[in-house]
Protein backbone atom coordinates (compact mmCIF):
# COMPACT_ATOMS: atom_id res chain seq x y z
CA UNK A 1 0.00 0.00 0.00
CA UNK A 2 1.24 3.55 -0.93
CA UNK A 3 1.31 6.35 1.25
CA UNK A 4 1.23 9.85 0.81
CA UNK A 5 2.60 12.41 3.27
CA UNK A 6 1.99 16.08 2.97
CA UNK A 7 4.31 17.49 5.88
CA UNK A 8 6.21 21.01 5.34
CA UNK A 9 8.45 20.20 8.82
CA UNK A 10 11.47 18.75 7.14
CA UNK A 11 13.35 16.86 9.94
CA UNK A 12 9.28 15.60 11.07
CA UNK A 13 8.16 14.31 8.07
CA UNK A 14 10.96 12.36 7.21
CA UNK A 15 11.11 10.75 10.81
CA UNK A 16 7.41 9.91 9.78
CA UNK A 17 8.54 8.92 6.23
CA UNK A 18 10.99 6.34 7.99
CA UNK A 19 8.62 5.19 10.59
CA UNK A 20 6.06 4.35 8.14
CA UNK A 21 7.87 2.72 5.88
CA UNK A 22 9.39 0.77 8.37
CA UNK A 23 5.79 -0.42 9.61
CA UNK A 24 5.68 -2.11 5.86
CA UNK A 25 4.13 0.72 3.72
CA UNK A 26 5.76 2.53 0.12
CA UNK A 27 5.55 6.53 1.26
CA UNK A 28 5.95 9.40 -1.11
CA UNK A 29 6.71 12.86 1.05
CA UNK A 30 5.28 16.09 -0.53
CA UNK A 31 6.98 19.16 1.65
CA UNK A 32 4.45 21.64 0.48
CA UNK A 33 0.56 21.79 -0.78
CA UNK A 34 1.49 22.00 -4.50
CA UNK A 35 4.17 19.38 -4.38
CA UNK A 36 1.98 16.37 -2.53
CA UNK A 37 -1.00 17.45 -5.14
CA UNK A 38 1.56 16.72 -8.49
CA UNK A 39 2.75 13.39 -6.39
CA UNK A 40 -0.88 12.59 -5.24
CA UNK A 41 -1.54 12.94 -9.59
CA UNK A 42 1.08 10.94 -10.42
CA UNK A 43 1.59 8.54 -7.67
CA UNK A 44 -1.90 7.22 -6.96
CA UNK A 45 -1.46 6.76 -3.33
CA UNK A 46 -3.74 4.38 -1.64
CA UNK A 47 -4.60 6.78 1.38
CA UNK A 48 -3.09 10.43 2.35
CA UNK A 49 -1.63 11.69 5.30
CA UNK A 50 -1.99 15.53 4.92
CA UNK A 51 -0.41 18.46 7.57
CA UNK A 52 -3.47 21.09 7.82
CA UNK A 53 -0.59 23.95 7.79
CA UNK A 54 1.58 23.56 4.62
CA UNK A 55 2.91 26.78 2.35
CA UNK A 56 1.66 27.01 -1.26
CA UNK A 57 -1.58 25.09 -0.54
CA UNK A 58 -3.39 24.36 3.01
CA UNK A 59 -4.29 20.96 3.45
CA UNK A 60 -8.02 21.79 3.15
CA UNK A 61 -7.83 23.13 -0.06
CA UNK A 62 -5.58 20.23 -0.86
CA UNK A 63 -8.34 17.50 0.15
CA UNK A 64 -10.91 19.58 -1.35
CA UNK A 65 -8.80 18.92 -4.77
CA UNK A 66 -8.68 15.49 -3.87
CA UNK A 67 -12.46 14.49 -3.38
CA UNK A 68 -12.92 16.86 -6.63
CA UNK A 69 -10.50 14.61 -9.08
CA UNK A 70 -10.43 10.99 -6.86
CA UNK A 71 -12.64 10.96 -4.29
CA UNK A 72 -12.43 7.21 -2.81
CA UNK A 73 -8.91 7.96 -1.43
CA UNK A 74 -9.55 7.79 2.14
CA UNK A 75 -7.01 10.90 4.01
CA UNK A 76 -6.33 11.94 7.45
CA UNK A 77 -5.41 15.24 8.87
CA UNK A 78 -2.54 16.07 10.56
CA UNK A 79 -2.24 19.41 12.66
CA UNK A 80 -0.42 21.02 15.55
CA UNK A 81 -4.08 22.62 15.87
CA UNK A 82 -6.61 21.25 18.27
CA UNK A 83 -9.28 24.32 18.06
CA UNK A 84 -12.73 22.32 17.53
CA UNK A 85 -13.85 24.49 14.28
CA UNK A 86 -10.77 22.94 12.10
CA UNK A 87 -11.47 19.22 13.68
CA UNK A 88 -14.94 19.70 12.41
CA UNK A 89 -14.21 21.71 8.63
CA UNK A 90 -11.78 18.29 8.13
CA UNK A 91 -14.28 15.76 8.84
CA UNK A 92 -17.05 17.65 6.93
CA UNK A 93 -14.99 17.56 4.29
CA UNK A 94 -15.06 13.89 4.40
CA UNK A 95 -12.07 12.64 6.58
CA UNK A 96 -11.48 9.52 7.55
CA UNK A 97 -9.53 10.73 10.85
CA UNK A 98 -7.74 13.85 12.22
CA UNK A 99 -4.67 13.51 14.82
CA UNK A 100 -2.74 16.79 16.75
CA UNK A 101 0.89 16.88 17.55
CA UNK A 102 2.41 15.72 19.40
CA UNK A 103 1.13 12.15 18.75
CA UNK A 104 2.80 8.77 19.20
CA UNK A 105 3.63 7.52 15.25
CA UNK A 106 2.20 4.14 16.66
CA UNK A 107 -0.96 5.59 16.72
CA UNK A 108 -0.79 6.94 13.47
CA UNK A 109 0.15 3.73 11.81
CA UNK A 110 -2.67 1.81 13.67
CA UNK A 111 -5.36 4.58 12.53
CA UNK A 112 -4.10 3.78 8.89
CA UNK A 113 -3.76 0.56 8.79
CA UNK A 114 -7.71 0.47 10.11
CA UNK A 115 -9.08 2.90 7.38
CA UNK A 116 -7.17 1.03 4.86
CA UNK A 117 -8.63 -2.76 5.86
CA UNK A 118 -12.00 -0.78 6.21
CA UNK A 119 -11.75 1.18 3.01
CA UNK A 120 -10.45 -1.72 0.35
CA UNK A 121 -12.08 -4.84 2.05
CA UNK A 122 -13.87 -6.68 -0.40
CA UNK A 123 -17.61 -6.09 -0.43
CA UNK A 124 -20.35 -6.26 -2.86
CA UNK A 125 -20.68 -3.77 -5.30
CA UNK A 126 -24.69 -3.25 -5.37
CA UNK A 127 -27.10 -2.71 -2.82
CA UNK A 128 -31.10 -2.49 -3.77
CA UNK A 129 -33.09 -0.83 -1.01
CA UNK A 130 -37.15 0.03 -2.37
CA UNK A 131 -36.91 1.77 -5.73
CA UNK A 132 -32.92 3.35 -4.70
CA UNK A 133 -29.28 1.54 -5.73
CA UNK A 134 -25.98 2.14 -4.00
CA UNK A 135 -23.20 1.53 -6.47
CA UNK A 136 -20.98 1.03 -3.59
CA UNK A 137 -17.74 1.06 -5.53
CA UNK A 138 -18.79 3.59 -8.14
CA UNK A 139 -19.51 5.83 -4.93
CA UNK A 140 -23.34 6.43 -6.58
CA UNK A 141 -26.67 6.36 -4.91
CA UNK A 142 -29.55 6.10 -7.53
CA UNK A 143 -32.88 7.26 -7.05
CA UNK A 144 -36.07 7.46 -8.65
CA UNK A 145 -35.16 10.83 -9.31
CA UNK A 146 -31.63 10.69 -10.54
CA UNK A 147 -27.74 10.10 -9.35
CA UNK A 148 -26.05 10.99 -6.51
CA UNK A 149 -22.25 11.56 -5.94
CA UNK A 150 -21.18 10.31 -3.01
CA UNK A 151 -18.25 10.81 -0.69
CA UNK A 152 -17.03 6.87 0.37
CA UNK A 153 -17.50 7.86 3.95
CA UNK A 154 -21.32 8.47 2.89
CA UNK A 155 -21.19 5.23 0.63
CA UNK A 156 -19.56 3.55 3.44
CA UNK A 157 -22.46 5.15 5.87
CA UNK A 158 -25.37 4.46 3.82
CA UNK A 159 -24.71 0.42 2.77
CA UNK A 160 -24.35 0.32 6.62
CA UNK A 161 -27.70 1.42 6.92
CA UNK A 162 -28.88 -0.98 4.13
CA UNK A 163 -27.34 -4.06 5.29
CA UNK A 164 -29.02 -3.42 9.03
CA UNK A 165 -32.36 -1.67 7.28
CA UNK A 166 -35.48 -1.43 10.15
CA UNK A 167 -32.98 -1.65 12.58
CA UNK A 168 -32.50 0.80 15.25
CA UNK A 169 -29.05 1.51 14.90
CA UNK A 170 -26.90 3.07 18.18
CA UNK A 171 -24.58 6.19 17.83
CA UNK A 172 -21.91 4.42 19.26
CA UNK A 173 -22.59 1.32 17.20
CA UNK A 174 -22.30 3.59 13.94
CA UNK A 175 -19.29 5.14 14.98
CA UNK A 176 -17.16 2.23 16.34
CA UNK A 177 -18.12 0.42 12.69
CA UNK A 178 -17.73 2.86 10.20
CA UNK A 179 -15.62 5.46 12.09
CA UNK A 180 -12.94 2.95 14.20
CA UNK A 181 -13.66 4.65 17.34
CA UNK A 182 -17.12 6.66 19.32
CA UNK A 183 -15.88 10.28 19.59
CA UNK A 184 -17.67 13.17 19.97
CA UNK A 185 -16.05 14.96 16.74
CA UNK A 186 -16.55 12.12 14.70
CA UNK A 187 -20.59 12.57 16.04
CA UNK A 188 -21.08 15.61 14.91
CA UNK A 189 -19.24 14.87 11.45
CA UNK A 190 -21.48 11.55 11.23
CA UNK A 191 -24.73 13.68 11.52
CA UNK A 192 -23.39 16.18 8.86
CA UNK A 193 -23.44 12.26 6.72
CA UNK A 194 -26.97 11.56 8.16
CA UNK A 195 -28.63 14.43 6.69
CA UNK A 196 -26.86 14.28 3.27
CA UNK A 197 -27.94 10.80 3.25
CA UNK A 198 -31.66 11.64 4.15
CA UNK A 199 -31.88 14.59 1.46
CA UNK A 200 -30.66 12.34 -0.96
CA UNK A 201 -33.48 9.36 -0.25
CA UNK A 202 -35.84 11.75 0.49
CA UNK A 203 -37.25 11.12 -3.31
CA UNK A 204 -37.88 7.67 -2.52
CA UNK A 205 -40.84 7.20 -0.85
CA UNK A 206 -40.22 3.83 0.12
CA UNK A 207 -37.39 4.69 2.55
CA UNK A 208 -37.42 7.12 5.94
CA UNK A 209 -34.23 7.63 7.70
CA UNK A 210 -35.26 8.38 10.85
CA UNK A 211 -33.74 9.61 13.98
CA UNK A 212 -34.50 8.52 17.42
CA UNK A 213 -34.02 10.62 20.06
CA UNK A 214 -32.00 9.16 22.60
CA UNK A 215 -31.81 5.87 20.46
CA UNK A 216 -30.08 6.48 16.96
CA UNK A 217 -31.03 5.56 13.90
CA UNK A 218 -32.71 3.08 11.63
CA UNK A 219 -33.26 3.15 7.52
CA UNK A 220 -36.91 1.89 7.50
CA UNK A 221 -38.21 0.33 4.25
CA UNK A 222 -41.85 1.58 3.36
CA UNK A 223 -43.79 -1.32 2.58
Amino acid sequence: MKILIAEDDIDFGNILSQYVTLSGFEVVLGRNGREAWDLFRSEKPDICVLDVMMPEMDGFTLAEKMRTTEPGVPFIFLTAKSMREDIIKGLKLGADDYITKPFDPEMLILRITNILRRVYSTVDDEYIISRSTLRYNALELITPEGREKLTLREAQLLRHLIINRNKTLTREQILTEIWGEDDYFLGRSMDVFISRLRKYLSADQGLALRTLRGLGFVLEEIK
